[in-house]
């Protein structure tokens, strides 16, 4: 359960290697369930009763952001918020100022403007059905279909970057996935995927772990997977990855990002709207800062008070 993948041109993508034979990813997938079931985290949002709104609300923090950073602001979240409605009556600069250094804050005006749209067309349920969470402001097709499956136990293929990993190595025989396709991920997940919902659910839940602690980007852990003898990166001897590699990830010092979050944290911290004059000391570099600036009014996460700016 990690970032939203992205979708590239699904006509460029088909044209990739064959999926498992029916007995073999019914294989992989109880292998990688019966291994989940003794390695497996315990995270908030696995256990028992945690409820839809709370796994909504994991899923869009976890888009991006480390498990470590996510729990603990999640628990708080959920302490002050428990409800959509309880979030859809505060304001939405109450939920900027609650995201504090998440990253991406703009997760958290999709939140609020989720959570109002939840109580006001679904009587403050979440939606079940993956057209009623898409239809949500700033959900996208993994997270519709991860809520969908986790909180509710509809058989869906959810598909993470992870997730994307696992399907290369163990089914193609790549190191890396390459560039995502939305409809060629979801038909790979698709083929590994119990009939059973609650074995889809777990074979989904299981293959998103395996990706983040075992078959990991950097020095995966091979001797400790358990489908390593049905592997096809190490039948192969584990090529290297020869096809188009997805953009390295922008530094953050000194970024437009950095600065965006500066001006925010000056916006959190102040009860009152901050002064253009506050805002200068913010960055030295005043046209990177009128950009970061600009970009936050755009994006709603700021707004003009007068000649002074705060949160919406």
């Amino acid at each position: 359960m990690t970032a939203e993948p992205s979708a590239v041109d699904d006509s460029a993508a088909d044209a990739s290697a064959g999926g498992p034979s029916a007995d073999n990813a019914g294989t992989v997938s109880r292998l990688i369930r019966a291994w989940f079931v003794e390695h497996g985290r315990d995270l908030p949002w696995r256990r028992d009763g945690f409820g839809a709104w709370g796994i909504l609300v994991s899923e869009i923090m976890l888009q991006q952001t480390p498990v470590a950073r996510v729990i603990p602001r999640l628990e708080q979240w959920l302490e002050r918020w428990p409800t959509p409605e309880a979030l859809a009556a505060a304001a939405p600069g109450d939920a900027v100022r609650a995201w504090e250094r998440l990253g991406y804050p703009r997760r958290a005006l999709n939140l609020h403007a989720a959570a109002t749209a939840i109580t006001h067309n679904h009587g403050g349920m979440v939606p079940e059905d993956v057209p009623s969470l898409l239809a949500l402001p700033g959900i996208g097709e993994y997270t519709a279909r991860a809520v969908a499956a986790f909180a509710y136990g509809h058989r869906h293929p959810v598909v993470d970057t992870n997730v994307r990993r696992v399907i290369a190595r163990v089914v193609l025989g790549q190191g890396e996935a390459g560039p995502p396709s939305t409809r060629r991920d979801l038909a790979a997940m698709e083929e590994l995927l119990p009939a059973d919902p609650t074995d889809a659910q777990s074979t989904n839940a299981a293959t998103m772990e395996l990706g983040a602690i075992v078959c990991t980007a950097r020095k995966p852990l091979c001797q400790e997977c358990p489908v390593r003898d049905l592997c096809q990166w190490r039948a192969d001897g584990y090529p290297v990855y020869e096809g188009k590699r997805p953009a390295p990830q922008k530094r953050f010092e000194g970024s437009d990002r950095q600065v965006r979050g500066l001006i925010l944290a000056e916006l959190r911290a102040s009860d009152v709207p901050v002064t253009p004059e506050e805002i200068v000391q913010v960055w030295p570099d005043s046209a990177q800062r009128e950009r970061a600036l600009d970009g936050l009014l755009r994006d709603g996460l700021v707004v003009l008070s007068g000649a002074d700016y705060e949160l919406p």
